[in-house]
């Protein structure tokens, strides 16, 4: 066994439940901030007026106010990505210094792998003309960077780009419904509310992280959520599976008490599974370059909040409600009395 599982009890006696109150309020107060950044573009403009200030029906106008809360990239706000390679590395200053003077808005330049090769995005004002910008930019590259070619040019209209902010929402809300089905299906409604309401704090609190600190939104962030809403629920699957084990074979123990049971069983194997994505995350972040800095920061605050609402969010959640064993009914009440 690598030696430092070996420091992990066999064994912990940990009582979540007495603490649920106070992380149902640290919950809730993160939430509504995260919610309220989102809105408000990371507290910065005031949400009335940019909701006055947007054009179309009420739905667009409430849509803008939304978009408006993230630093969108050029996914969901269209522009310009081009691939450069040269025969010699790329000087990344002088290619952004280049371009800048252009005055094109947002301007992203990275080197990827092959320091031949660099990838640019940049904005395409909305009143210029975009073949006339993309022509006039890759005039100054070329200008800039000897003997280089552009093997690769994408162009992404802004009514693409609102089309795939609002598809990557609907993906969002479709995982979190078929989750809440699923749960239903293998367990009972009260579970599936308990891992539905773990889903929306872990994407909630992701999103109000990207709106607050204004990190830059893509669809490889979209990819990061859908991929924090199957960990997070992985996790609340086992632990309700244990649960339910437990509340067959104690059915004259609180439920209270077999909640902290099954989260103390549990707990190993969540650090474990925790700790090894995290251990890839992290690496990938110091390693995977600007393009994947994002994922990796999206993967490694989803996997902590995660952890976190499986333990304080969704099996505490079932407490509200109570739920069945065998023919007994056990009601919330019942056992708020039996955990005091």
């Amino acid at each position: 066994m690598w030696p430092l599982i070996r420091l992990l009890p066999e064994k912990t006696n940990f009582t979540y439940v007495k603490f649920a109150g106070f992380a149902a309020f640290l919950s809730v107060a993160l939430v509504l901030g995260s919610i309220t950044s989102m809105f408000t573009a990371g507290f910065r403009q005031s949400p009335i007026a940019m909701y006055q200030a947007a054009e179309g029906g009420p739905l667009e106008r409430l849509g803008a106010v939304l978009s408006e809360g993230f630093n969108l990239g050029i996914d969901f706000k269209g522009g310009t990505l081009l691939e450069l390679q040269a025969p010699t590395p790329i000087d990344i200053g002088r290619v952004r210094a280049a371009v800048s003077a252009l005055n094109v808005g947002d301007i992203q330049v990275q080197s990827f792998g092959d320091p031949r090769r660099a990838l640019i995005r940049f904005e395409t004002p909305a009143a210029a003309d975009s073949e006339r910008v993309n022509a006039d930019v890759r005039a100054r590259i070329s200008a800039a960077v000897d003997s280089v070619t552009f093997p690769r040019v994408e162009v992404v209209g802004p009514k693409v780009s609102e089309e795939l902010f609002t598809s990557g929402l609907i993906a969002l809300g479709l995982a979190i419904l078929l989750m809440l089905i699923y749960i239903w299906f293998r367990f009972e409604w009260q579970f599936g509310l308990g891992g539905v309401l773990a889903l929306f704090h872990d994407v909630i609190l992701t999103l109000g992280l990207f709106s607050f600190f204004r990190l830059e939104f893509t669809l490889t962030i979209i990819a990061a959520l859908l991929t924090i809403i199957g960990y997070s629920m992985n996790d609340t699957v086992v632990v309700f599976d244990r649960m339910r084990e437990n509340l067959r074979k104690f059915k004259r123990l609180p439920l209270g008490q077999v909640i902290d049971l099954s989260l103390n069983e549990t707990l190993s194997r969540t650090i474990i599974t925790g700790c090894t994505a995290l251990l890839a995350l992290v690496g990938l972040l110091y390693f995977g370059g600007e393009a994947l800095s994002g994922f990796a920061i999206a993967m490694i605050f989803g996997i902590i909040v995660g952890t976190y609402s499986s333990l304080y969010v969704a099996a505490p959640a079932v407490l509200i409600w109570g739920v069945k064993r065998g023919g007994e009914g056990d009601t919330a009440p019942a056992a708020a009395r039996g955990t005091a």
